[in-house]
């Protein structure tokens, strides 16, 4: 019975898969992710969760954080959650104590669906039946012609909205944003992000410059601790473009700072940072504050905690983390004409990782 079940083992691994071509944002460039993925044992099932993160996260799960919840039953999470959060003080929650947290979070969560037979999202309550996602990505590695084409292709799958990144190169990012609105049509709507890329008077330029390719979403124009930037682009920018932030935010405290400092018009959170408990602690936030709420990457992770939200706006849909996913889970959900629904009739999170294939990119 799940009330007398027991954590045993606490496992955890990295992989490390590379991107197709080398991308980038407008302050960062990559050619891989890594994926830390986590199983937790106890009452004869076994639970899957993960994390894109470091290396370095892995020993810490089966480190520190498997010593703290070995032999506590997996369906109070409240109490996993707690002991920790506690267990990491020293080390500082923020990075990569709370990616490994989020990680085994996320591992107690399906464990407990498992245990249960039910599905996260009946476990949780479910405000909507379906999600509605975004396309993203649209590098600033690519040139005008590899991003109509992804963009556009998105918008041929049924997604009725893109997002692109800014910021690499502040002079060229109009004519960038102007060939985005031609490839996607008049009706599909634009985002752009610049990662955090521009000081003040470059963003609101850029928002300015953009107003008449109807670009509705703009996402971290300046650095997201720069509350004050984050209130005058929110202020300053044209009507109907919606300032958005927090996916760095990895405690609520940061979540609250943010909105107490009137910082976005839509509030984001990412389950593998905040993990599912604390994004379902940042949609509880949102909602006191009468504000949207949107899950930043890592879809499969997040329909369920994303279906009880009531104050959802949308899910990334983020072209690395989709073709990973694909590619190496179980029960992966593909969208559908601009939505992603849960398998309600897989228990858990419904999805596990498939250990043959991703042995390749093993670390």
């Amino acid at each position: 019975m799940a009330g007398e079940a027991r954590i045993e083992q606490v496992e955890a691994q990295a992989y490390r898969i590379p991107t197709e071509d080398p991308e980038s944002d407008g302050s960062y460039r990559w050619d891989s992710t890594t994926l830390v993925a986590v199983h937790v044992r106890g009452g004869g099932a076994r639970g899957f969760g993960y994390s894109y993160a470091d290396a370095a996260v892995a020993p810490l799960v089966t480190g520190k954080l498997a010593q703290l919840i070995t032999g506590r039953n997996p369906v109070d999470i409240p109490r996993c959650w707690r002991l920790m959060l506690e267990g990491v003080r020293n080390l500082g929650e923020p990075g990569i104590a709370m990616l490994a947290i989020s990680a085994v979070d996320a591992a107690l969560w399906d464990l407990k669906g498992k245990l249960l037979g039910l599905s996260v999202t009946d476990l949780m309550g479910r405000a909507r039946d379906a999600v509605p996602v975004y396309g993203s990505g649209g590098f600033t590695s690519y040139g005008i012609d590899k991003l109509q084409r992804q963009l556009a292709g998105w918008v041929a799958a049924g997604i009725p909205r893109v997002k692109m990144k800014t910021g690499t190169d502040p002079a060229a990012d109009p004519e960038r944003v102007r060939a985005a609105r031609e490839a996607v049509g008049p009706d599909a709507e634009l985002f752009i992000d610049a990662n955090g890329a521009y000081q003040r008077k470059e963003a609101l330029a850029l928002a300015k410059a953009v107003t008449s390719a109807g670009v509705s979403w703009f996402e971290e124009p300046v650095v997201h601790h720069d509350l004050e930037g984050l209130r005058l682009m929110r202020d300053r920018a044209p009507a109907g473009m919606k300032i958005a932030a927090g996916e760095y935010g990895f405690t609520l405290p940061y979540f609250r700072r943010m909105l107490e400092a009137g910082a976005v018009d839509v509030l984001q959170a990412d389950a593998t940072r905040c993990g599912i408990t604390g994004f379902l602690m940042a949609a509880a936030l949102c909602e006191s504050h009468q504000l949207p709420l949107s899950a930043h990457c890592a879809p499969s992770l997040h329909i369920h905690p994303c279906c009880a939200a009531p104050t959802l706006r949308h899910l990334e849909y983020f072209h690395d983390h989709v073709r990973i996913e694909s590619m190496l889970f179980d029960g992966f959900i593909e969208q559908v004409e601009g939505q992603l629904a849960p398998d309600r009739g897989r228990p858990g999170l419904g999805i596990e990782l498939r250990e043959g294939e991703a042995r390749h990119f093993r670390l």
